[in-house]
């Protein structure tokens, strides 16, 4: 079944182009577009996509208040933040929104499609210069100490290939352990930790020092 999409952005070029790109997967179908994040918010209601592609920066509603309230009447709904910058401000606050990924427009021809094949499989989807930003974010309100989470070496191996944007097969392959071992240990991760979401197991990981930063 093909992966249904909204494509919310203020520009008629931005739309198109990234219709363009979507054009040539199979497995994709744009099934409407939105001018504003109202509009988003409205289609998204009316169509029930699976993903929506969100600027950040639109006129009438923003896409960070459209994110929230796209997911608060549907949260099974996979939103993916796209604006022209890195800003901490707008990443943090779309993964704080309950956003599945966040990619710049400059680099939606390369990130896009990995971006949907990611959220869809309720994977965070961050590439390098975006993470590095959160890392940053975090770093800066770690508090001064913090208690090591009750998790097993194992599942703390998990979590940070979770984190850093693997899938469960890469995961298991990584790990030389089965794909459903892996499932185990992340629904053990997010029973113990109380976080269900990639996007929440995402930024403990980071907070808890557990994703690996290169210097």
């Amino acid at each position: 079944m093909a992966i249904r999409l909204i494509l919310a952005d203020d520009h008629n070029l931005i739309r198109e182009g990234l219709r363009l790109i979507l054009q040539g997967q199979p497995d994709m179908v744009v099934i409407g577009e939105a001018s504003n994040g109202r509009q988003a918010v409205d289609l998204a209601r009316r169509l029930n996509p699976d993903v929506v592609v969100m600027d950040i920066s639109m006129a009438d509603m923003n896409g960070l208040e459209a994110t929230r309230q796209i997911l608060a009447h549907n949260p099974g709904i996979k939103i993916i933040g796209l604006s022209a910058y890195a800003d901490r401000r707008y990443v943090v606050g779309m993964l704080e929104a309950g956003a599945h990924g966040y990619i710049l427009k400059a680099d939606a021809t390369h990130e896009l499609v990995r971006a949907i094949e990611a959220a869809v499989q309720n994977q965070c989807y961050l590439p390098p210069e975006i993470a590095e930003t959160v890392v940053e974010n975090y770093r800066q309100h770690l508090p001064a100490a913090q208690p090591p989470p009750p998790l097993g070496a194992r599942e703390r191996e998990v979590l940070q290939l979770l984190a850093e944007g693997h899938s469960s097969p890469q995961i298991g392959r990584k790990l030389h352990i089965s794909v459903r071992t892996v499932e185990t240990h992340r629904r053990n991760i997010a029973r113990k930790l109380g976080l269900h979401s990639v996007a929440e197991l995402t930024k403990f990981a980071i907070r808890e020092g557990i994703v690996r930063l290169e210097e």
